[in-house]
């Protein structure tokens, strides 16, 4: 694992085409508003459930740049008794709250509204309403990307939300059930003229689990159908990609996953900000997991912490030419300080990246 190619085979996510690196910097950071509430910039984390908790998010703020922060997941008929000290999901650190948006999902009217009001109480930035899970669980339930079936069940989740509180609205949702994309414009200007104060659109059919491209003109109508911000999502892995989708959709803004958990430092990269000099000396992997490895202990129990730093290590692994190779020793830790000790002895600056990630890891 070691001793393959340069020190200089760190340094992909800094150096490259410097005027797309500008001209990406100009269209993030133009001034945008959410309900007249100013955020930073227009390149956010998406939401992910088992990943975006508030350890990975304690880590993402070191590193800096993220405009907007979703939460992971949380269940709206849990959300207004949960403890934010035991639950796994409601959880955050309350410097984080005034850029944070905390995602909920339910069919229920009234247990989202109940949900939203304890959401909005906290002191969240805002809440966002899950309209693109296609766990066969949650749609189950008639949540998530259930409601894309029933586009009147969705308007009445969103009516309960929105009258429910004063801060912004957000919907999460997918194409649709197909890839008629019509359905999904119509159900965006439903959305819009019942107070939806931004979309966040993955343009992909809900049972697809990233196994076909994204149909990325998909953003492009929907934008272009409404007058409210539309975020585009999907597979936005360099900064070519995210300009791309910035120009070639009319866009408002950037909402990233994976590459956000790879590879965190993106979005102070992206956004024309200083990155650590950790990841500028090419030691940013190896203090990556160590930061996480020591934050998630610090929100959770042992046998949590560790599962979560598993799941982190397959989108970790495939920045890796070699990531295979390298994931095997996380995975067989029997303990956070087995992790830490596998972080100090594998990940050194002479192994070898890749520009994209592996796409046969990423798409797990």
């Amino acid at each position: 694992m070691t001793g393959i190619g340069p020190k200089a085979t760190l340094r992909p996510m800094h150096t490259g085409n410097e005027p797309v690196k500008s001209a990406l910097a100009e269209r993030l950071n133009r001034p945008l508003a959410i309900r007249s509430r100013p955020v930073a910039n227009r390149l956010w984390l998406a939401p992910m459930a088992g990943l975006g908790h508030v350890a990975f998010r304690e880590v993402l703020g070191h590193y800096g740049g993220c405009g907007l922060a979703f939460t992971e997941m949380c269940s709206a008929r849990a959300v207004p008794t949960e403890n934010r000290r035991v639950s796994a999901v409601f959880r955050w650190r309350d410097p984080e709250l005034d850029r944070l948006v905390c995602q909920i999902a339910g069919a229920d009217p009234a247990e989202l509204a109940v949900a939203a009001r304890r959401v909005e109480d906290e002191g969240f930035f805002g809440v966002d309403i899950n309209m693109g899970c296609s766990v066969s669980g949650i749609v189950k339930k008639g949540a998530g990307a259930a409601l894309l079936r029933d586009h009147d069940a969705a308007l009445a989740a969103l009516d309960a939300v929105r009258s429910a509180v004063a801060i912004p609205v957000f919907v999460k949702f997918r194409t649709g059930w197909s890839a008629d994309i019509a359905p999904a414009i119509s159900l965006a200007r439903r959305l819009e003229s019942a107070g939806a104060d931004c979309l966040v659109f993955h343009p992909r059919v809900a049972p697809d689990k990233r196994t076909r491209p994204p149909m990325r003109d998909h953003i492009r109508v929907l934008a272009e159908a409404v007058s409210i911000p539309v975020f585009g999502n999907g597979d936005v892995v360099t900064p070519e990609d995210c300009l791309d989708m910035l120009q070639g959709t009319g866009c408002a803004g950037v909402s990233v996953g994976r590459m956000a958990i790879a590879r965190p430092w993106i979005f102070a990269e992206w956004t024309g900000g200083d990155l650590p000099a950790e990841v500028l000396e090419g030691d940013g992997f190896k203090d990556y997991a160590l930061r996480l490895a020591d934050a998630l202990d610090r929100h959770f129990d042992p046998i949590r912490a560790l599962k979560r730093f598993k799941l982190f290590t397959i989108y970790f692994a495939a920045n890796f030419t070699y990531g295979h190779s390298l994931q095997s020793p996380f995975l067989a830790a029997k303990t956070m300080d087995d992790v830490r000790e596998a972080a100090r002895r594998l990940l050194v600056p002479e192994l070898r990246l890749t520009r994209r990630p592996n796409m046969n890891m990423y798409n797990i």
